[in-house]
């Protein structure tokens, strides 16, 4: 995953850097305003492939556009909905910490950086984001299961009263004209499993004739 450092002072976000190559983390990313910040990330560029971010450490004093606005910015775009932006910040008046929750911050860390605080709250908003994307993953493939399934049940309907089924071997005509088993059509049809089981009627009709031998 891919982190983005946004720091107007070179020193700032080298520290940063160091500190979590340290812990493991090798894609990072930097940006020395928070305009540029938004454009690595997708906002306010017309370019077609933004650069992958995953989380933000986000300072809240720079010039031109601070962090608060910054933040209020990626919040206002839905896909970044639940992008983690981390503030990190030398401000640590109550005031500050409000605002930049209320901004739509995820966490907040003070100045000077504890590496040990860094590195553990990198990580959880690490765990949280790939939680949301398998999530996202999840539901993108059931409602193309769902999507698939419902296109399988239509086509099934536009065959009803139309399959030619052997009286002898059960196989089945298809539209091709090649005959084929019965299991493995409903199987494709369906995207189900056919599985085979003795239904307890005929399980009976064999302990009966049995018996009568």
């Amino acid at each position: 995953m891919s982190i983005l450092i946004v720091d107007d002072f070179e020193e700032q976000r080298e520290l940063l850097a160091a500190t979590l190559q340290q812990a493991g983390y090798r894609s990072l990313q930097f940006a020395g305003s928070a305009a540029d910040a938004l454009t690595r990330i997708g906002i306010n560029t017309a370019a077609p492939s933004p650069d992958r971010v995953d989380i933000v450490l986000l300072d809240l004093h720079m010039p031109d556009m601070d962090g608060l606005e910054a933040c209020r910015r990626i919040r206002a775009e839905e896909r970044f909905e639940h992008l983690p932006v981390i503030i990190v910040t030398a401000k640590t008046e109550a005031s500050d910490i409000k605002d930049a929750y209320n901004a739509g911050a995820t966490d907040y860390i003070r100045k000077p950086v504890i590496p040990a605080e860094l590195v553990a709250r990198v990580s959880m908003a690490m765990s949280q984001k790939e939680e949301f994307d398998n999530r996202i993953e999840r539901e993108r493939e059931l409602t193309e299961e769902a999507k698939q399934l419902g296109k399988t049940v239509q086509d099934l309907k536009t065959l009803r009263g139309t399959l030619c089924l052997c009286a002898k071997c059960k196989r089945v005509k298809t539209s091709s004209g090649l005959w084929q088993r019965l299991e493995d059509y409903l199987e494709e049809k369906l995207a189900a499993k056919i599985t085979s089981a003795v239904c307890t009627r005929c399980t009976s009709d064999v302990t009966g004739a049995g018996g009568r031998r």
